[in-house]
């Protein structure tokens, strides 16, 4: 089950007049969308919902609603920040059935970039997916795809087909999709081909 646990309020008034009394309240204006149900307008106190966005584990994971003795399981979708403040400023929730299957975007990480021939004569990472779309069950998401660079030359690149996946953990894109690749540094030459042509 979820780690994170957001006690949410149901407000009254919505539109811009209840968001902005809202936060005048010290709480971040949400919205709960998804499943049979009608969209609910909710609100999670400021500092509460700052812990979470903080942790990294709030957007795009399964996360516990509760309300009053109501728990649901929700993903949270989308949250948006002020643009100078840079403090939460509204959040979208979207109803789940934790065993539900969805389809979810998670984020890509590389890893061993110094056993990579390609990167040590001077080429580059290309990052053409920052995050990549898979199917899973709700509570099985994982926290980010980790692709090992190591062996990788210039021209070599890694498709949605060469991704490690856990158990249970399917793409949803297709397989021949580059998510990255070891390219020619901007100068055009590697190290070791201008020592060759030095020669």
């Amino acid at each position: 089950m979820a780690d994170i646990v957001l006690n949410v309020e149901v407000r009254e008034r919505t539109g811009t007049g209840g968001a902005r009394d809202t936060r005048r309240a010290g709480k971040v204006p949400g919205v709960l969308y998804g499943g049979a149900k009608d969209p609910v307008a909710i609100s999670v106190r400021a500092n509460e919902f700052r812990k979470a966005l903080y942790t990294g584990k709030l957007l795009g994971h399964l996360v516990t609603l509760k309300y009053g003795d109501e728990t649901q399981p929700v993903i949270a979708k989308a949250v948006d920040m002020h643009p100078v403040t840079d403090e939460p400023w509204h959040f979208d929730l979207y109803r789940v059935d934790e065993h539900q299957q969805i389809k979810i975007d998670v984020t890509v990480h590389f890893a061993n970039e110094e056993a990579s021939p390609g990167l040590k004569r001077g080429g580059t990472l290309s990052v053409i997916l920052h995050a990549v779309t898979l199917a899973c069950h709700a509570d099985s998401i994982p926290d980010e795809v980790m692709i090992d660079l190591t062996g990788l030359d210039i021209g070599d690149s890694v498709r949605v087909s060469d991704l490690k996946l856990p158990a249970g953990v399917t793409p949803a894109l297709d397989g021949d999709v580059v998510v990255a690749s070891v390219a020619m540094s901007k100068t055009g030459t590697t190290d070791g081909e201008a020592e060759g042509g030095e020669a």
